[in-house]
């Protein structure tokens, strides 16, 4: 029972379903005690604070949220701002959309402790257009905080002052890179930086400017409430605290779940997805999204962590699972992840702009049973120089889909190539 109540551990979600979503005109749980925390301390003491419960950004490859705060607060100028993303890109995560439209409040409360500790005055929420429920009880809980001394001039009667505002992103927009995000802010082509390792020393209008994802900030809030040990409790030595996952597919319990960093892709499945259906077997999980992996039945006792992922060449992305059953297609998986990727990519990088177009060609003659000799190592090489040539995140990451395909599912592969046989019978095979 000790290990189920573990297992299920809410952080992240801890409002989500318990809060009165159409009525505003109240605290949250907590009552804001990470922010009064928060302003009882000197910023580099929040800073601390946040390094000390060893609290990774839950987005891309995990970077150390305190390590991104001190860059940000040692930056020259007096003009710095925070921005929450919630318009990352991926079609099929519910993290942000259910945080926004289900606890606002903890997300904003984490915003404010972040522009405390650096220093900013002016925050942004990024938000799919689509998102309208998300938008609409944004707006509500930006309106009651205002009233209750939490936004703007001298903060709980601090010398503190902060406003947010929300502001719309045309949906389906990748803006899982900060650069992507950056430009579409400032009404610019959606491209990504040339130095993207310049930021957050060099963000929106050329000043300093923290981004973090919609679950990070309600991380923040979190830590500040009840602490850095007790946050520092959960997960593991390199990756503290929770992880929300969006579980999708053949599965018994679909959903959204939140688990201790750590926690093995079978329990995930198993112990809280209940499995694949009866009379149905596993076939493969995609793991991280679009630009995720594929990782076979053989991979359930992998830990959920950055580095287990990253070994394994998937990634923790979205944090989107999608469960595949033995009747379904590998091949016809990748091609269809490509396509989402293809409709992402700005067209900036030729790596990226041409090579996922010449690997999603590939792949469908391979679907249409026009697979020919080399082309295995020629999706290899598109690989590589994708990973070489790409300026964000979404085209050095875009060929995950296809090298974990043929490092986990070649023999699935090469039925396609040498016998003109899919082995799901979902390919047209022509």
């Amino acid at each position: 029972m000790e290990s189920e109540r573990f297992l299920r551990v809410r952080i992240a979600l801890r409002n989500c379903g318990r809060n009165n979503t159409e009525n505003t005109d109240r605290d949250t749980a907590g009552g804001y005690d990470g922010l009064r925390n928060a302003l009882k301390m000197t910023p580099r003491e929040v800073i601390e604070e946040i390094g000390k419960s060893g609290f990774r950004e839950r987005s891309g490859n995990g970077f150390p949220v305190a390590e991104k705060w001190r860059l940000c607060l040692d930056a020259s100028g007096s003009e710095k701002y925070v921005i929450c993303n919630a318009a990352e890109g991926d079609p099929d995560s519910l993290i942000p959309r259910t945080l926004l439209e289900e606890d606002p409040w903890s997300v904003l409360e984490g915003m404010l402790i972040g522009a405390y500790a650096i220093g900013a005055t002016v925050g942004w929420i990024y938000i799919d257009a689509g998102y309208r429920a998300a938008i609409n009880r944004g707006k509500a809980a930006l309106n009651q905080m205002e009233g209750l001394g939490l936004l703007g001039n001298r903060i709980l009667d601090s010398k503190f002052s902060f406003r947010v505002e929300m502001r719309e992103a045309p949906s389906n927009l990748a803006c899982g890179d900060e650069t992507f995000l950056i430009n579409a802010m400032e009404d610019r082509k959606t491209l990504p930086f040339v130095c993207s390792s310049r930021l957050p020393i060099y963000g929106l209008g050329g000043k300093p400017t923290l981004v973090h994802n919609t679950e990070t900030w309600t991380h923040v809030s979190a830590i500040l409430q009840k602490g850095a040990d007790w946050y520092a409790n959960y997960g593991t030595d390199q990756c503290r605290g929770t992880k929300v996952f969006t579980l999708l597919g053949k599965m018994t319990h679909p959903g959204l779940i939140e688990v201790p960093m750590g926690t093995t892709l079978r329990q995930i499945v198993y112990g809280i997805g209940g499995g694949v259906p009866e009379g149905e077997d596993l076939k493969a999980v995609r793991v991280g999204g679009p630009t995720g992996g594929y990782l076979p039945a053989g991979s359930l006792d992998l830990p959920m962590d950055y580095e287990h992922l990253s070994e394994s060449g998937a990634l923790m992305g979205s944090g989107t699972l999608i469960v595949i059953n033995d009747e379904a297609c590998i091949v016809d998986h990748v091609k269809r992840s490509l396509s989402v990727i293809q409709g992402e990519s700005c067209g900036k990088c030729v790596f990226c702009r041409e090579g996922t177009m010449q690997m999603a060609e590939i792949l469908s003659d391979i679907a249409d049973g026009r697979g020919r000799s080399g082309d295995i190592e020629l999706l290899i090489e598109l690989s590589e120089g994708l990973k070489k040539g790409s300026q964000c995140d979404l085209g050095r990451e875009a060929s995950n889909p296809v090298l974990t395909m043929i490092k986990y599912f070649g023999e699935e592969l090469g039925a396609h190539i040498k016998e003109k046989r899919c082995t799901a019978q979902v390919c047209t095979m022509k």
